[in-house]
């Protein structure tokens, strides 16, 4: 098994990886210091100076109220990293328990487990979140349940894959010569040597919850107002594309550089 400290090796000297952990780790890093280092109050306005280019003072231009769109910027990528980490932490919990069980005993349970998996994965995931935060409302909590509602369902399937590969290999089946118990045999030797390619599903789900998120603020019903978020930056600024095309090209921007860097890693 590849040490933590050898995979970290790996990706440094990946080109394409050791850019996007560059681009995510600033990212965290302005995320996190945005109180502190963002030029203006992401809510304060300025009205007669709306829809303004870039200046010396204002980088990014500001926004049909006079917003700064740096300051926004900054702030909203608290919003789609909150998102991003939140929806997978909340799928990637029931999905690898119910995959890892599912898997590791099959029987009525597998039976039972996959063919609610088959059943969720016949709505779509983004309708379905968009039912949900219009029936609970626009809130950061509400985004991340919604998109975690069937979130989970991908990684039961990735994790039962690999557990019905793990389960059959003879470490497994010398630990349960040795008298181990199943469910100690499921975690201490079965599923640790099954969550590389869950790691790599989480990476992508980052990325994916990021962009559903920019979606759902588009249609207004992501993050309420005044919170930043560059969906609804996205949203605000498609009325004013070609006189103030500054306002989408930020945010904009902003999402592809953040997946990119996502889908390098």
């Amino acid at each position: 098994m590849t040490s933590p400290g050898g995979v970290f090796k790996r990706l440094v000297r990946h080109r394409g990886a050791g850019a996007g952990l560059a681009f995510l780790g600033l990212l965290c890093a302005a995320a996190i210091l945005a109180p502190r280092i963002a030029p203006f109050d992401p809510s304060g306005q300025s009205l007669d100076a709306g829809l303004s280019g870039a200046s010396a003072a204002h980088w990014l231009g500001q926004d049909r109220l006079g917003r700064d769109i740096l300051s926004r910027l900054l702030f909203g990528a608290r919003v789609s990293l909150l998102v991003g980490l939140g929806t997978v932490s909340l799928s990637i919990i029931p999905g690898t328990l119910i995959g890892a069980l599912s898997g590791f005993f099959g029987g009525r349970l597998d039976a039972v487990f996959m063919r609610l998996c088959d059943l969720l994965l016949a709505f779509p995931g983004l309708l379905l979140a968009i039912a949900v935060t219009a029936m609970l409302g626009p809130s950061l909590s509400h985004v991340i349940f919604a998109l975690s509602a069937l979130g989970w369902v991908g990684y039961a399937r990735l994790i039962r894959g690999q557990i019905l590969k793990v389960r059959e290999m003879e470490f497994v089946q010398a630990a349960r010569s040795t008298g181990a118990t199943p469910y100690r045999t499921l975690a201490r030797h079965v599923l640790p040597n099954a969550l590389s390619p869950l790691i790599v599903e989480a990476t992508f789900g980052i990325g994916r919850a990021v962009v559903a998120e920019a979606g759902l603020s588009f249609l207004g019903l992501g993050i309420a107002p005044p919170t930043p978020s560059w969906g609804s930056m996205i949203a605000e600024g498609r009325h004013f594309l070609f006189i103030a095309p500054h306002l989408t090209l930020a945010p904009g921007i902003a999402i592809m550089l953040t997946v990119m860097a996502i889908n390098f890693v």
